[in-house]
């Protein structure tokens, strides 16, 4: 026989995913996905879809049997008594997914779960000294197999160094780097803009956020959540060791073609520790503009204008997760030139914009945004933009700035427009200075755009004034993945800032004051501007009220 262990693996096999798809394993889109993910990652098909969980193993294991001429163990199939290899030990073969099940002078009979590894094969033909042939089973019952003849490995002390070291060696296996690697790019092309891990009793959950919606996706194997934890850990830069304790750290990688930040937060839970990443991919950011974001034609040119101002304050409000450090970003992007030199304090730097000094604040080494502020104004900068004013300090430093001859762009969470003052002003903001250096506050709202290959026309339904609205259903379709939206866009209130609005400010007048005398001179409310976007078919009623509820 000839001594290679590729010597009893088919050359060329039938087609695996036409076979899945063939015998109704596998819809024709799970297969087109799963061929993304491999194409992008290199390797072969089957583990791929296992990771993806879009086969179910037996399945998958009865038709590469098909597939490749071989033959299968189930688990009742494993003799109970397993040769043993002394060249072999049983943590080898745990590393690597394989357990001997029959041997002889001729050769040694291993089962695997991916019998075309053909590296893994010619290794054991090597200890073992003879020729190798592979049977097909699931990863399951190998480990089952291998536990119940050699043993559990040995339990470890939850804190102490053997344990850690244990965990970055588990974090290093094939299966964890396969399913992470997974996990992040299917997320990526279902656009989720977070994943979120999170242990329970007894199970481990994963989440992606799409469209600001939570949807489950299928998680690792329980024994597995660990090392999926630390492989994480591992590649943001973080402790490991340090379980008790949040931790916050960052990846950067290429996924499906594209480069990737991610930003990852973990917390110490009752059945372990959660995970919550945010993904960040610059080609997005690249494509962000004012007019992508849903600004309507007239305050598209408005907000073109008070970007465009040599000084001043420029609030945008809403609530976490609304979309206000992407409109800010926008709007430097508007402003970035040669001319102007552009500085920005963010917790954390999310988009990267070439041409800007960007600067991540770090309360460790006490750069806080009000410390990194000062130092700001101290660098001659035409623009700057503080990513949020979290208290007196550092929105006194805004609003002295931006009378001093900067424009000045920050974040605050308030409900509506008018609630930016009187919010300024509970920090500590004097009112005549508020009044002298506020150019204007952008509300806004993110709203679910309907899918333009499903929706449906519904019935005229009276919108603001009065006024009749035809509307348009979510309905679903794989376009959307039954969903009936695709992506968001922005729904926007803009009060701008004039002598009327000035005198009220320094009036120390109240916000119902300030918002009807915006409204008097033609500010139009976050729910006006959503129902326009509804008679243009762009999202639903249903969206527009939920979004604006608090407003």
């Amino acid at each position: 026989m000839q001594q290679s262990s590729q010597a009893d693996v088919p050359n060329r096999p039938t087609d695996l995913g036409a076979l899945l798809v063939a015998r109704g394993f596998l819809s024709g889109k799970d297969l087109e996905s799963a061929r993304r993910l491999q194409r992008d990652r290199g390797g072969r098909l089957a583990p791929a879809l296992v990771d993806l969980g879009f086969v179910k193993p037996d399945n998958l294991l009865q038709t590469q049997a098909e597939q490749l001429g071989l033959p299968m163990l189930r688990s009742d199939d494993f003799p109970s008594e397993l040769p043993a290899i002394k060249a072999i030990p049983a943590s080898y073969m745990r590393h690597f997914r394989f357990v001997p099940v029959g041997s002889d002078d001729a050769c040694l009979r291993v089962a695997m779960a991916d019998p075309l590894d053909l590296e893994t094969l010619a290794s054991i033909q090597g200890l073992a000294d003879r020729p190798v042939r592979p049977v097909l089973a699931t990863e399951h019952d190998i480990l089952a197999a291998i536990e119940a003849q050699f043993g559990a490995p040995e339990p470890k002390q939850s804190a102490d160094a053997e344990d850690i070291e244990h965990l970055r060696d588990m974090a290093s296996e094939a299966p964890v780097i396969r399913f992470v690697n997974s996990m992040i790019s299917q997320a990526l092309s279902e656009r989720a803009s977070d994943i979120h891990l999170e242990p329970l009793e007894d199970a481990f959950r994963v989440r992606y956020r799409i469209d600001g919606i939570l949807y489950g996706r299928a998680g690792p194997a329980r024994p597995l959540s660990a090392a999926v934890v630390s492989r994480l850990k591992l590649m943001a830069g973080l402790d490991i060791a340090e379980r008790r304790l949040p931790q916050d750290g960052r990846i950067r990688t290429r996924v499906l073609g594209r480069d990737l930040d991610l930003r990852v937060a973990t917390m110490p839970t009752l059945h372990g520790e959660s995970l919550a990443l945010r993904l960040l991919d610059d080609a997005t950011a690249a494509a962000f503009d004012l007019q992508s974001l849903g600004l309507g034609e007239n305050l598209l040119g408005r907000m073109e204008r008070l970007a465009m101002l040599p000084h001043g304050l420029l609030l945008v409000t809403g609530p976490t997760g609304s979309g206000k450090t992407t409109t800010l970003h926008a709007a430097l992007k508007r402003v970035n030139s040669t001319e102007r030199k552009v500085v920005t304090i963010e917790d954390p730097v999310e988009y990267h914009v070439e041409g800007v000094n960007q600067i991540h604040v770090n309360t460790a080494v006490g750069l806080t945004f009000a410390t990194g502020l000062r130092h700001i104004v101290r660098q001659d900068p035409d623009v700057i933009m503080v990513g949020e004013i979290r208290d007196r300090e550092t929105a006194e430093i805004a609003v002295r700035s931006a009378l001093t001859g900067h424009s000045v762009y920050s974040t605050l969470h308030t409900n509506d427009a008018a609630s930016a003052i009187t919010r300024m002003v509970d920090m500590g903001v004097e009112n005549y200075l508020l009044a002298s250096s506020l150019i204007a506050v952008l509300a806004q709202r993110l709203v679910r755009l309907l899918c333009v290959k499903c929706r449906t026309p519904g019935a005229s339904v009276p919108g603001p004034a009065g006024r009749v609205v035809p509307t348009w259903t979510a309905t679903g379709c794989e376009a959307c993945q039954g969903r009936g939206y695709h992506g968001r866009i922005g729904i926007f209130e803009l009060l701008e800032v004039d002598d009327s609005i000035r005198e009220i400010v320094s009036q120390k007048g109240s916000n119902r004051s300030v918002a009807e005398t915006a409204r008097s001179g033609g500010m139009r409310s976050l729910q006006e501007d959503g129902w326009d976007k509804i008679e243009q078919g762009l999202t639903s009623v249903e969206e527009v009220l939920a979004a604006t509820q608090d407003s």
